[in-house]
């Protein structure tokens, strides 16, 4: 089964209480990386969410946004720092004694003085938020490889219909590249015999001729670039990620292919090969899409 790298997912959950709401995307990426943007105060949950998403994501940039809301979900306490207070107090004391002057003070007015009083915010109701939130990935994770799955099966067909396109390229060389010896050989001997009128010596023709047959010879490129078109289409059929694998074997279709061209001394052997390569360029641009 082939799995596209483009992909997005969302779910909502909801209490009386509390509501999260978690989207992801995902694109085309190298390896695998997960991305989280939430809250905060719920950074805590940043290694869960990213576990629970690691099983049905193996390759791919996935961007996961998390909104959570309720009644309950941040605790305000004041903190009094009781030592800072009382360093306040006993310079006020002190500089009561140096310069004669009246020390009082009211508690509102230590608890203004700077760093006195701090207000700390913590999470609440993580029990709660919790469950919810994983289910929340869950389903949105799910979400997303539904519709990476039916972006790869798109993939899946139309790689396997430039297979056919470059399969029939090989075929129509492989026809064509006997008559390319045989129409040399032809040209040659023509040409001999317009250049000298005594009779084609045959023993030299053959010579010439089998020094281009071996340095036209393409058996083994069209042999290569089976293998490779074999491979793609077992490729397709695999239930795990083949992207790389898949990017691999058309580089290597494109190697071969550019010697075919390099070697054939034929003009619709070329115009054959233009056509594969622009048949592999389009492969490789969905390719790169391929889990």
């Amino acid at each position: 089964m082939v799995y596209s790298m483009t992909g997005f997912g969302a779910s909502t959950k909801k209490t009386d209480r509390l509501m999260v709401a978690v989207e992801m995307k995902s694109v085309n990426h190298r390896f695998c990386e997960i991305s989280i943007r939430l809250p905060r105060q719920w950074l805590v949950f940043e290694d869960k969410i990213k576990k629970a998403i690691l099983p049905y994501v193996r390759r791919g940039k996935v961007e996961v946004f998390v909104t959570i809301a309720g009644e309950g979900l941040v605790k305000r306490n004041v903190h009094i720092d009781w030592d800072l207070l009382g360093q306040y107090w006993a310079g006020l004391q002190e500089a009561a004694k140096r310069f004669a002057v009246d020390g009082s003070v009211t508690a509102a007015e230590l608890l203004r003085l700077d760093g006195a009083v701090e207000v700390v915010e913590e999470e609440g109701a993580n029990e709660e938020v919790e469950p919810l939130l994983l289910t929340a990935v869950d389903e949105a994770a799910k979400a997303l490889v539904a519709m990476r799955r039916r972006e790869g099966e798109a993939l899946a067909a139309d790689l396997r219909a430039r297979l056919h396109e470059v399969e029939a390229g090989v075929e129509a060389i492989e026809q064509r590249a006997p008559l390319v010896i045989e129409q040399y050989r032809e040209r040659l001997a023509r040409r001999l015999r317009e250049w000298a009128p005594a009779p084609v010596d045959e023993a030299r023709l053959l010579t010439e001729v089998a020094v281009f047959a071996e340095k036209a010879d393409i058996h083994e490129e069209l042999k290569r670039i089976r293998s490779h078109l074999a491979q793609m289409a077992d490729a397709l059929e695999m239930d795990e990620p083949i992207g790389r694998k898949l990017d691999f074997l058309v580089q290597e279709l494109n190697r071969e292919v550019n010697t075919i061209g390099a070697k054939a001394n034929d003009s619709l052997i070329a115009a054959q090969v233009v056509e594969m390569k622009s048949v592999l360029e389009k492969m490789r641009e969905q390719v790169q899409n391929v889990e």
